[in-house]
């Protein structure tokens, strides 16, 4: 039996267009927050460019997730949704799923690798997501994922390898360019591709001089590498404590980037903490690491964006404050 990555990757690789993220945008307005575009004139001189944070760590569920998830399972018919719905994460994405099947009232069964964040199983609980366990590799999460769907006939909502949720993800972007309609940049982090894609769709059908750039851990850099071969590379061994941004490309999501997003900066582990230091001491908010990873290129002056204008997307803001990376033992 095929394995659910196997069968969504049978499927042409085209994505969705801007009419479908003009629909995510109305679908999921009930059910999301429109978080804020946050500006510091402290943090716009270190980088030398002026800089727009667009907060999707204020977001329901903490973090951006909230908006594919949501498009997702409004997008159900009703007798797929009496299934309820099935998918493989380690956190963002369970917590926003199980809280987007929560508002529509059905079931929501979520396969976590053991080793996800204890916060954020935590909060798939919470929400009433059915968590299921398995062996943190991405083999384990797929085939426990198949057998979920075989025993309960539940949908497979894809963390990322889905139309309906690269289109939800987009409205991110599209939020931020409605209000700073004239970005020369647009950075957002990427794992599995689908908050890139998407805000990629969004940005070049909004702001076409805008340059979309992928931000990614050196310690995770498998989209970086996969744009530059042209295949989908598979997880570097190096670990990261971005724990978001673990995931790999799909081809569908490579295909969407390889059409016009301008490269991928790669962030240090150390320049995540002092990215995560600034945002907490500047803007008074608490980013995931993640997010941060979105931050730190333009922070730290890795795009030559001098004099220009630049919108950052905050991915998430899920993090065990007793495991914050920037505290006075360091």
């Amino acid at each position: 039996m095929s394995t659910p990555s196997q069968q969504q990757s049978q499927m042409p690789a085209v994505g969705p267009n801007f009419n479908d993220v003009r629909a995510a945008h109305w679908r999921i307005a009930p059910h999301v927050h429109r978080t804020p575009v946050m500006t510091s004139a402290s943090l716009d001189a270190l980088a030398g460019a002026r800089l727009f944070f667009k907060c999707e760590n204020l977001q329901r569920s903490g973090s951006f997730k909230m908006r594919g998830a949501s498009n997702a399972v409004f997008s159900l018919s009703e007798q797929e949704a009496a299934r309820g719905v099935v998918t493989h994460s380690s956190g963002n994405h369970a917590a926003a799923l199980a809280l987007a099947a929560r508002r529509r009232g059905i079931r929501a069964w979520i396969v976590m690798p053991s080793d996800a964040p204890q916060i954020k199983r935590r909060a798939v609980e919470t929400y009433g997501g059915e968590i299921t366990l398995c062996e943190p590799t991405l083999a384990s999460r797929e085939a426990t994922a198949a057998e979920v769907m075989r025993r309960t006939g539940a949908v497979l909502v894809h963390p990322y390898d889905d139309d309906r949720i690269i289109a939800g993800q987009a409205t991110a972007a599209l939020e931020l360019i409605e209000e700073v309609p004239d970005l020369d940049f647009v950075l957002a982090p990427v794992s599995g591709g689908g908050l890139l894609s998407g805000t990629d769709i969004a940005a070049k059908a909004l702001r076409p001089a805008s340059q979309v750039i992928g931000c990614e851990p050196t310690q995770a850099d498998d989209a970086a590498r996969s744009l530059a071969t042209g295949k989908l590379q598979p997880a570097g061994s190096g670990a990261t404590m971005a724990d978001g941004l673990r995931a790999t490309l799909s081809l569908r999501t490579l295909s969407i980037l390889q059409r016009s997003v301008g490269s991928i900066a790669l962030v240090t582990e150390n320049e995540i903490v002092a990215a995560m230091r600034l945002l907490w001491e500047r803007l008074k908010l608490v980013v995931e690491p993640s997010g941060a990873v979105a931050a730190a290129p333009a922070l730290f002056r890795q795009i030559h964006a001098e004099g220009k204008k630049v919108g950052i997307i905050l991915s998430g803001g899920n993090v065990d404050l007793d495991t914050l990376p920037f505290g006075r033992e360091r």
